[in-house]
């Protein structure tokens, strides 16, 4: 547990210092969102019935930037070999991996979400049910782009590979994410069913993607 622990800080730590993953992610969220409405013109009411829409995509295209640099730094240095031989089985360590992702990357993405869903013109009424859609989905994101990671781990192509593979199997998440965010506006409790199966899509993910990355790995690594 403690070695699981100390992969974590790790990455996070190395993510706050260098910085260029999380300021790309946000700096590509950011530009997504505010070319949207120059794109589409003055059309307030237009903007509102995509603005969840476009929130998420461009979420999920912003968090998949970073993703070639999941295994990629540590395949090069030689330390994924090293975790490899250690006590920690690439199970947990891909855990660790999509956990520190989340953290450092995808959830400041989603905490900027509703501040940048105001350009889109987005209710006040279905911002918290956005904010809540993507904190409940997005560890689906880091977890299914984990796999996506390994399996294309030093590749030079690795990136253009990985959103191939990944973004068909977001389509879910993506789904119901709007569906919440749209539900909400017709009615209070409407949003619950689509959290509920967003829930069921991270939890899925966050135990069956680890085992994935892993064996992914394992084929690079021989």
């Amino acid at each position: 547990m403690y070695s699981f622990k100390a992969l974590i800080w790790r990455d996070i730590t190395l993510a706050a210092r260098d910085g260029s993953a999380l300021g790309t992610a946000l700096g590509f969220f950011l530009i997504v969102i505010a070319l949207i409405p120059l794109g589409l013109g003055p059309d307030i009411n237009l903007l509102m019935r995509i603005a969840a829409g476009v929130l998420w995509v461009a979420l999920l295209l912003a968090a998949l930037l970073s993703m070639g640099r999941l295994f990629a730094n540590d395949f090069d240095d030689g330390s994924l070999e090293v975790f490899a031989t250690s006590q920690l089985p690439l199970e947990g360590v891909s855990l660790a991996k999509i956990i520190a992702h989340w953290l450092t990357t995808a959830l400041p993405l989603v905490l900027a979400a509703p501040v940048l869903g105001i350009l889109l013109n987005l209710d006040v009424t279905a911002m918290p049910v956005l904010l809540a859609s993507m904190l409940i989905g997005s560890p689906a994101i880091s977890a299914i782009g984990a796999v996506g990671a390994a399996l294309t781990l030093g590749n030079r192509k690795g990136g253009l590979l990985t959103a191939v593979l990944v973004l068909p199997l977001y389509v879910p998440t993506l789904i119901f994410g709007v569906a919440a965010v749209d539900a909400a506006l017709t009615s209070p409790t409407g949003a619950i069913p689509a959290l509920l199966i967003l829930a069921a899509i991270s939890i899925a993910a966050a135990v069956l993607a680890p085992f994935a990355a892993a064996a992914a790995l394992r084929v690079q690594l021989q």
